[in-house]
């Protein structure tokens, strides 16, 4: 099987960006699941009910999320019904929507886990100790096994690819927006990159108008962070999918 997974969209730039280059990436590679992580598709901040279903209507079939979950108060409201909405899983007991979840697609059915890590990030729960369990569950309905983990830090990344490496199918990072160049497959069938990217407005920095974060730099002084605008871009990674064993056999960058 054939799964993009797209970069953190930013934006309107990273939405319409999704509009313009998924249909040929979906032609290109005869794509069987289009996962995306979505946690700043509205304004840059969080996501709200109507851009997860414009994003849904551009062909997304699953979003995961990251640590601006919460940032459109909203979402509280509706994450507890959407099935192909997931916020990490990490996040203590009580919170609302799910960190986990299936998607069926052509006869295949594949689990999504979305993680947060630690460094530099708020400290919820340990993720290394409590995604053995969800992988466990998961494996009794499907060998595909999708993870985002939404962290900062590369070691903690590296770290939990190894971790996982022959559990699943993927572990995939989001949350810097640089896609790095490390994209491949380990020993025992588990696609890794550091990070997929961003998809949004390319001469920013991380999606955000380069002038207010270089004054940021300069004066140390607070400023309301405001979209970038001008060319966009998708950074995203095809993963092709033994669907029997749940290994992955190739993991190809995109960037558009």
């Amino acid at each position: 099987m054939q799964i993009l997974f797209i970069g953190d969209i930013v934006g309107r730039p990273g939405r319409e960006a999704v509009a313009a280059f998924l249909p040929e990436l979906q032609k290109e590679h005869k794509l069987d699941l289009v996962i995306a992580n979505a946690e700043n598709a509205s304004g840059g901040r969080g996501l709200t009910k109507e851009v997860a279903y414009e994003l849904y209507d551009y062909g997304i079939h699953f979003l995961t999320m990251g640590n601006h979950v919460w940032d459109q108060k909203e979402i509280i409201k509706f994450i507890d019904d959407e099935t192909k909405l997931i916020r990490p899983a990490n996040y203590p007991k009580g919170a609302p929507g799910k960190g986990y979840g299936f998607v069926i697609r052509n006869g295949i059915k594949t689990g999504i886990i979305n993680l947060s890590g630690r460094i530099f990030l708020p400290p919820l729960e340990n993720p290394f100790t409590m995604v053995n369990q969800i992988i466990n569950m998961m494996a009794v309905e499907t060998p595909v096994i999708i993870v985002d983990f939404h962290a900062e830090a590369t070691s903690e990344k590296v770290a939990l690819g190894w971790f996982l490496n022959g559990k699943v199918s993927a572990v995939l990072g989001t949350h810097t927006h640089i896609q790095t160049a490390d994209a491949r497959v380990l020993d025992q069938g588990t696609a890794y990159i550091t990070d997929v990217g961003m998809t949004g407005p390319r001469d920013s920095v991380l999606g955000v108008k380069k002038e207010i974060i270089i004054n940021n730099f300069l004066t140390q002084m607070p400023a309301r962070f405001e979209v970038a605008d001008g060319v966009n871009q998708l950074n995203a990674v095809v993963l092709q999918i033994d669907e029997k064993t749940g290994k992955t056999q190739r993991i190809i960058p995109i960037q558009k």
